[in-house]
C-alpha cells in the first residue's frame, strides 16, 4: 500500500500568479512547448486577482506613498491577505516579487526553481508595493533586466517560460536544456543547418566532417569567442 509519497513526488510544477490583470495569462505560455505541457498537465498555472482582496465597495488596492511623491503604492493590507490565500501555511513554493530592484534572474536560479514544486509570483504595479509586505511575507525580489515595465506580468511570463521549458518531457531532448547560453557560464556557440551554402556563406567544414571531438572543441572555442566579445562579465565571474 502506498504511503502517498509517490503521488506527492508526481505533483506537477505549479505557478500561482498574483496580478491585477489575470487575463494576461496564460498568454504566450498557452502556445508552443509550454502550452502543450500545460494542456498535458505537466505544469499548472493559477492566475489570481489581487483586487478580490481590495478594500471597500470599489475594491481599492493602492494608496498614495507615505512621505509624498508621484504614483500609487499597492497596500500591504491588500497584498498580504492575497498572498496568504494563494500560499497558505505549508506551501513550500518560494514567493517571488517581480521587481526592477531585485536580484537579476539567471539560468542557475531558473534551473533551481524548475527543480522545485513551483513558485508564487507577485506582479507589482504603480510605484511598487508596501515594503512591509515584502518583509512580512518573505518575498524574494527578482529582476529580468535593468529597465522598467508597466508591471510585473511580463516578467512573470518570462520567468515561468524559462522554468517550464526545463521540466522533464517539455523539450524533445535533454541536451536541448544543457547545451545553451549561460548553462556552462558561456554564451552558446553558433548553429547552422541546410542548405550547406547560402548567399556565399558556407557551413564551417568542421561541422560536416563527422569528427565529434573536433566539433566539440570548435563549439567550445566559438562559445569563448562570443562570450569575450559580448559578455566578458561572464568570464570575469569565473575568474578566481
Amino acid at each position: 500500500m502506498s504511503d502517498g509519497s509517490d503521488s506527492a513526488a508526481a505533483a506537477p510544477w505549479r505557478a500561482t500568479v498574483l496580478t491585477l490583470y489575470p487575463e494576461m495569462f496564460p498568454g504566450p505560455l498557452g502556445l508552443s512547448l509550454s502550452g502543450d505541457a500545460l494542456a498535458r498537465g505537466a505544469w499548472c498555472l493559477e492566475p489570481r486577482q489581487i483586487r478580490e482582496h481590495g478594500l471597500g465597495r470599489h475594491r481599492n488596492v493602492d494608496d498614495t506613498p507615505a512621505g509624498g511623491g508621484a504614483g500609487m503604492v499597492l497596500r500591504c493590507d491588500v497584498l498580504g491577505p492575497a498572498i496568504d490565500a494563494a500560499s497558505p501555511e505549508g506551501d513550500l513554493r518560494p514567493r517571488l516579487l517581480m521587481s526592477p530592484r531585485g536580484k537579476p534572474l539567471t539560468q542557475a536560479r531558473v534551473r533551481a526553481l524548475s527543480e522545485g514544486p513551483g513558485a508564487v509570483i507577485v506582479c507589482g504595479r504603480f510605484e511598487g508595493v508596501d515594503e512591509r509586505v515584502i518583509e512580512g511575507r518573505g518575498l524574494e525580489e527578482v529582476s529580468i533586466g535593468d529597465y522598467i515595465l508597466s508591471g510585473g506580468e511580463i516578467g512573470a511570463l518570462v520567468l515561468i517560460d524559462a522554468c517550464v521549458r526545463l521540466l522533464p518531457g517539455v523539450m524533445g531532448k535533454h541536451e536541448s536544456g544543457v547545451e545553451e547560453s549561460f548553462e556552462g557560464g558561456l554564451l552558446e556557440y553558433p548553429h547552422y543547418t541546410r542548405p550547406r551554402e547560402w548567399e556565399g556563406r558556407a557551413i564551417p567544414d568542421v561541422l560536416m566532417g563527422g569528427n565529434h571531438a573536433a566539433i566539440a572543441r570548435w563549439r567550445h572555442e566559438q562559445s569563448l569567442v562570443l562570450t569575450r566579445a559580448r559578455r566578458p562579465d561572464l568570464l570575469a565571474e569565473e575568474a578566481p
